[in-house]
């Protein structure tokens, strides 16, 4: 997470302790973000009401692994330590068939619920029914990248490659190209083509400068390189829909 997007991790701590959060929340971060949190929670003098447990990232790889889905980090390309992350969730079982199951004989009920969960089953008779047997291929999870602020870089393409959205830094327009370079960012153009190169299904445009009051140019710019492109707003909710 890095502080100067939206509102800043600060201020998203104090919106949820604002809504009586209880639950406990892990942040994963770079180096020196303990100390960062620290020294805003010192100064600004703000009390939560969950439980914090802050993760240091040292190096690249997974970050965060849980039984549905795992987080995975890059190191991005900033002025300082910077990291991109994608949310990736595991294969799902395929698709169930009933009709097959009952052709195996297999009786309505607990069973059925065990081979949609990937365990095979052993009949009254003996006979071993495999979750294959009853069910399609399995399909593909969601993955979603968030690049964080960055220039473009090489392995950024293979990171989101097939990436069902991608949220790219886009700070700048392109005629900006030198300074977005020279302070660690992007450009629009530089995100749709990152997008495109890595034929993701959705590029978000985010991290947009306040020098720019109007986006309406900048998307039909990167429209023609990219044409599903969006621009982030703050509380935007976009619906992934699994794979079939």
């Amino acid at each position: 997470m890095h502080g100067d997007h939206v509102m800043g991790l600060p201020g998203l701590l104090q919106t949820m302790a604002l809504m009586n959060r209880e639950r406990k929340l892990d942040i994963y971060g770079p180096p020196e973000i303990r100390k960062f949190l620290k020294g805003i929670s010192e100064t600004v003098q703000f009390v939560l009401t969950f439980p914090v447990e802050i993760h240091e990232i040292e190096t690249a790889g997974n970050v965060c692994i849980e039984n549905q889905y795992s987080v995975r980090a890059i190191r991005s390309k900033h002025v300082i330590t910077s990291y991109a992350y994608a949310y990736i969730e595991k294969p799902r079982p395929g698709t169930f068939y009933p009709e097959k199951a009952k052709a195996q004989n297999v009786p309505k009920g607990p069973l059925w619920s065990k081979l949609q969960q990937g365990i095979e089953i052993k009949l009254a008779n003996g006979e071993v029914v495999k979750p294959e047997d009853v069910m399609g291929s399995s399909r593909q999870g969601r993955k979603i990248v968030y690049t964080g602020d960055t220039r473009p870089f090489k392995l950024l393409g293979k990171f989101a490659f097939g990436a069902d959205v991608l949220i790219h830094d886009s700070t700048l327009g392109d005629e900006l190209v030198k300074r977005a370079q020279e302070y660690g960012h992007s450009t629009v153009d530089q995100a749709a083509k990152t997008a495109k190169n890595a034929m993701v299904k959705k590029l978000v445009l985010s991290h947009i400068s306040q020098r720019y009051k109007d986006m309406t140019k900048w998307v039909k710019q990167a429209q023609r390189i990219f044409e599903n492109t969006v621009v982030a707003e703050d509380f935007m909710k976009i619906e992934v829909q699994l794979s079939e």
